[in-house]
């Protein structure tokens, strides 16, 4: 048996990891803070964390003496730990840099002080954001092109589709792939580019075994409904629950890979297991590009409501366009073929948003902020 250290265990995605790691045959240390922007104000229902094979550490990946406890015998580790959110990233910037890219050197900085660590495995949870925009094609030319970030002069004239920085024609999208460029448009882009190179350079330098996933926009069940930063679909889940319009940013037609937290964690969950460890990037996605329109009205549904949505016209400096994962890695050298529809992920997620309290709707909040350092329109 073996124990895997999670850091950020205890939230989103690690309440759906640890139990199938539990199934096989491992035990499992959890180091997570509990912050109130992702749980909510304490005690929170978190009652599984006593459970059988799980040891809880609650403590920060910015502490060297949590690092440090943490890290003692484990085997493998699977670092979710991160601030999260891109509009947050653009004026909270020292402290998504602090837990995001010093946690992560941390953790290298103490496993290489350890005098005899079992670590053998990293795996990382990184981010579709590290590309930027997505890829494209440009239909005149057949040139695969990676668009730079659309500038805040741009979007203040609604364009709102990027253009081809060579010739300016309009493109086409595609998959985008792990070897296309990589481009963050935002702090927690860069943090978690950053991530990524710390773990594939300290993982080459210590003889660790590593997988990077890039996950792209992750949802399900006991996602927080907490935090008004991040996680679209729980934002809009409380205001269609408050029978609110559903505000859609730019002109709606922003696309996105939706991808249940399900298939996230059998990713994950195999990066830990399969005998020859890819050692690369790896992304994580559905592989089907969705409009927030089109995920707004389906989510309305599967709340048995009829859609209220509004094409506002506002954006956020740092966003993106259009991305979606070309997956073809993630089917070779892990065997994973998200199985999870769009459709069946939404109504498991509605049917247990209705089972929770229903939360404050602080979106408004959360772009005043913005707002107030020129950052949304």
């Amino acid at each position: 048996m073996k124990k895997i250290l999670i850091t950020g265990g205890a939230g989103f995605i690690g309440s759906h990891l640890v139990p199938k790691l539990l199934k096989t045959n491992h035990t499992v240390r959890i180091l997570d803070p509990l912050t109130v922007q992702v749980h909510g104000s304490l005690p929170v229902d978190l009652d599984w964390l006593n459970g059988e094979g799980i040891e809880f550490i609650r403590g920060s990946v910015t502490s060297r003496e949590d690092w440090t406890k943490a890290l003692e015998g484990v085997d493998g580790i699977v670092h979710l730990a991160a601030e999260t959110g891109t509009g947050q990233s653009m004026y909270e910037i020292a402290r998504y840099n602090e837990v995001n890219s010093q946690g992560t050197a941390l953790m290298f900085d103490v496993l290489g002080k350890l005098p005899a660590h079992r670590v053998k495995r990293i795996i990382l949870s990184s981010s579709r954001s590290v590309y930027g925009e997505g890829a494209y094609i440009n239909p005149l030319t057949q040139q695969r092109v990676c668009p730079t970030a659309r500038s805040a002069d741009a979007l203040s004239k609604q364009m709102w589709e990027p253009l081809c920085p060579f010739t300016g024609d309009a493109l086409q999208l595609v998959p985008t792939k792990e070897t296309d460029l990589i481009a963050p448009s935002s702090f927690y882009a860069a943090t978690k580019y950053a991530q990524e190179d710390l773990v594939r350079i300290g993982s080459q330098s210590m003889g660790i075994d590593y997988t990077i996933f890039r996950l792209q926009n992750v949802y399900g069940e006991r996602q927080s409904l907490n935090n008004p930063y991040t996680g679209i679909l729980s934002i809009f889940s409380t205001k269609i629950r408050r029978d609110t319009v559903l505000p859609l940013f730019e002109d709606g037609l922003e696309s996105r890979d939706f991808v249940h937290v399900d298939d996230v964690t059998d990713a994950l969950v195999a990066g830990l297991l399969v005998e020859k460890s890819p050692n690369t990037v790896v992304n994580v996605g559905s592989g089907i590009a969705t409009s927030v329109k089109e995920v707004a009205e389906e989510l309305t549904v599967a709340f048995g409501k009829k859609p209220n949505v509004q094409v506002t016209g506002q954006f956020r400096v740092g966003d993106i366009r259009h991305n979606y994962a070309d997956i073809e890695r993630l089917n070779k050298l892990l065997g994973i073929h998200p199985k999870i529809t769009l459709k069946e992920g939404l109504k498991r997620f509605a049917e247990w948003v209705l089972q929770q309290p229903l939360p404050e709707d602080q979106l408004e909040k959360a772009n005043q902020e913005l707002r107030a350092r020129k950052l949304m329109n």
